[in-house]
């Protein structure tokens, strides 16, 4: 399985853990984001590459990460393909997969702790859509 992440500088100590994480476990990285401590970027710089990598079928899953999540999320989000939750806790980490089928998860640097990461991370990847009303919805969220 390839898993497509992108960080801005918030975000680095966060995606080495992750990536060191799911290196160990057997997937496959596509590193697009940014790696050098002490310096500030944007953080669609990032995450465009991220989208549109899990968007054209590179990746099964993607990771986007920065201060609030809220920036990449909305980011993400403007690929058609693309369902982008930003996860903050394990709850929210399961109904995204679970009810909203979502390809990629948005990671709050602020405001979400490291030793919660890899948990949220692991629900995300390992809980199954449910289908069912939820598919249907889904199938609304696209406006063209």
């Amino acid at each position: 399985m390839i898993i497509a992440i992108g960080c801005d500088h918030t975000g680095i100590g966060y995606k080495y853990l992750i990536n060191k994480y799911l290196i160990k476990k057997g997937y496959t990285i596509k590193d697009f984001g940014f790696s050098k401590y002490g310096e500030k970027v944007d953080y669609p710089d990032f995450v465009h590459p991220t989208a549109k990598f899990v968007e054209k079928g590179f990746a099964n899953f993607g990771i986007v990460i920065c201060g609030s999540g809220n920036g990449a999320a909305m980011t993400a989000n403007k690929y058609n393909k693309i369902r982008a939750a930003l996860v903050w806790n394990k709850k929210t980490a399961f109904l995204a997969k679970k009810h909203n089928d979502a390809n990629i998860i948005s990671l709050p640097a602020r405001f979400i702790k490291k030793n919660d990461v890899l948990d949220i991370i692991d629900i995300f990847l390992n809980t199954n859509f449910e289908g069912g009303r939820h598919k249907i919805r889904i199938k609304k969220i696209p406006i063209y």
